[in-house]
């Protein structure tokens, strides 16, 4: 008897063993631009746009529409998390402390901003190696092209869909998808 429940506890162990592995995109702890650690599990139960950004990239202008989006859909539950990404020639060459001062001043930015990662490559941050991987992304994976790709993500954490950098933050293709997220009733 004693061997069957030993057998039976040693097939079982897979089961647990992966139990602490990220589940969904809001599973992720990241560091604010303020240094203060995000649990992105807060924004649970929200719609949650991830988009890598950059400040000087000819795409940096989409800070406005970002913040527009903002404004428009806060109140509904929706959080947009800028993510400064230095891997596409080295548009984001600031400190986190320059990113805020050049954010706040230039675009009035006040939607969650995290601390600059890398996006792509050996040193991917865990958040984007779940956005960008296959297993955890199957319908829009590969590695992130350019700054200011976007990822819509679910109130329960599952990624929606992904918009290339140039579809714009308040090009109706967005604003239609986040409105339709945020129809939907938290489970």
């Amino acid at each position: 008897m004693r061997t069957l429940i030993a057998v039976a506890v040693v097939l079982a162990l897979p089961a647990f063993v992966g139990a602490d592995e990220k589940k969904t995109a809001l599973d992720f702890k990241m560091k604010g631009l303020d240094g203060k650690q995000v649990d992105l599990s807060k924004y649970k139960g929200k719609v949650v746009l991830f988009v890598n950004v950059a400040s000087k990239c000819g795409l940096t202008p989409q800070y406005k529409g970002l913040q527009k989006l903002h404004e428009d859909y806060n109140k509904d539950g929706l959080v947009i998390v800028g993510v400064p990404a230095n891997d596409f020639l080295k548009q984001e060459p600031g400190t986190d402390k320059q990113i805020s001062e050049f954010c706040t001043s230039k675009y009035g930015v006040k939607f969650v901003m995290l601390s600059k990662v890398s996006v792509k490559g050996d040193d991917k941050a865990p958040l984007y190696k779940f956005l960008t991987e296959k297993d955890t992304n199957p319908d829009s994976s590969g590695e992130i092209a350019w700054n200011f790709t976007k990822f819509l993500i679910s109130r329960d954490g599952k990624i929606v869909k992904r918009f290339e950098p140039k579809v714009t933050p308040t090009s109706k293709q967005v604003v239609d998808a986040v409105k339709a997220e945020l129809e939907k009733k938290e489970k």
